[in-house]
């Protein structure tokens, strides 16, 4: 399991690499993971994208600095 600090380091990474389009990738990674039916990484990625819409906000897409 990660740390929180590493959820929220994934989340920022994200965002920093797939901007506004971040849900959409996380959602397919959840996919491809429960078509491969590994419910810890589902778990993981559930998480992150808690943290990816915490930092996206009402405002858009921003990035911790």
């Amino acid at each position: 399991m990660l740390s929180d600090w590493e959820l929220w380091a994934c989340a920022n990474k994200l965002l920093e690499t797939h901007g506004e389009n971040t849900p959409l990738h996380v959602a397919e990674q959840i996919g491809a993971l429960a078509l491969a039916q590994d419910e810890a990484g589902i778990a993981t990625w559930k998480t992150i994208a808690q943290r990816v819409a915490e930092l996206m906000g009402k405002d858009g897409p921003t990035r911790l600095q």
